[in-house]
């Protein structure tokens, strides 16, 4: 006979389906926990500790992938939003600095109208590009090849008016540039750039806690999960890892396995071995 936590986890999983399917119907916490056979009290609390979210955090998410979808298939933004499940406008307008990172309209044309420059430079630790916006930072990654990363970049905002920097950079995008390099270096430590990026609720509470990890130190996988309120959620931190699109800026490098062993990164084990020893170096030269 399964155990209880074993059919909790299975309700959790039907959930997760339900919201899914469904996630463009007017859904509350009362008709989810009733659909799995579950007390919405612990079905919330068994919900988040199994996901990671919420299951109103989780069903705004759903609804946030569906409308970058109905933005890319209808002509009405209006129409995207209702048919994408939300009630009211305005609660997407107030979500798309950190979720879609762009307004509806914008999005809705993979980023047609949207100006991102970018730059490459060599690095300790491979080819680096930078693009951003007009609001800050919305690509910070490293490849083996100008190419592949022109190629990344392109993915992400396949309308976008994309242009590589001019000679002569702009003062602000050159002291951003400028702190990339001194970090990679050891200089500075500390970075503080504006950034322009997209994300669910709970990647955003995981990226900021990641820049909160002190210079040249390291956390688990399980100690972010716990340090973000939601000890058991170290795999959707793992995930919310492996979507950072910001290098050094979200230090993602800094995430480790509980064992000590060094885990993934979006970039390679070896930069991520890398950046964490020459962190160290630096902070011990001080």
């Amino acid at each position: 006979m399964p155990g209880r936590d074993d059919l909790d986890s299975s309700r959790v999983e039907k959930a997760v389906a339900f919201i899914r399917s469904c996630c463009q119907e007017p859904l509350t916490l009362k008709v989810i926990a009733r659909h799995v056979g579950m007390s919405p009290f612990h079905f919330q609390k068994k919900f988040k500790a199994v996901v990671g979210l919420t299951p109103r955090q989780f069903l705004e998410a759903r609804r946030l992938e569906a409308l970058r979808g109905e933005l890319r298939d209808r002509a009405s933004v209006t129409d995207a939003i209702y048919t994408a499940g939300f009630g009211s406008g305005s609660r997407v307008y107030e979500r798309v600095d950190t979720r879609l990172g762009m307004t509806p309209g914008e999005y809705r044309a993979g980023g047609q109208g949207v100006s991102i420059s970018y730059a490459m430079a060599d690095s300790a630790i491979g080819r680096m590009m930078v693009g951003a916006t007009d609001r800050g930072l919305c690509f910070v990654q490293f490849a083996g090849s100008d190419s592949e990363l022109l190629e990344l970049l392109r993915r992400e905002y396949p309308l976008a008016d994309i242009a590589p920097m001019g000679a002569t950079y702009p003062d602000h995008f050159r002291e951003w540039m400028a702190a990339l390099e001194n970090h990679l270096k050891g200089y500075q430590p500390h970075l503080n750039l504006p950034t322009d990026v997209r994300a669910t609720a709970f990647q955003m509470k995981v990226w900021r806690y990641l820049q909160s990890i002190p210079y040249a130190t390291v956390r688990s996988y399980s100690e972010v999960a716990a340090g973000v309120g939601q000890p058991s959620a170290a795999r959707a931190v793992a995930r919310a890892c492996a979507a950072n699109r910001l290098a050094l800026v979200i230090p993602c490098h800094r995430v480790i396995r509980g064992t000590g062993a060094l885990g993934g990164y979006k970039w390679g084990i070896e930069r991520k071995r890398v950046l964490i020893d020459k962190e160290r170096t630096a902070a011990a030269m001080k």
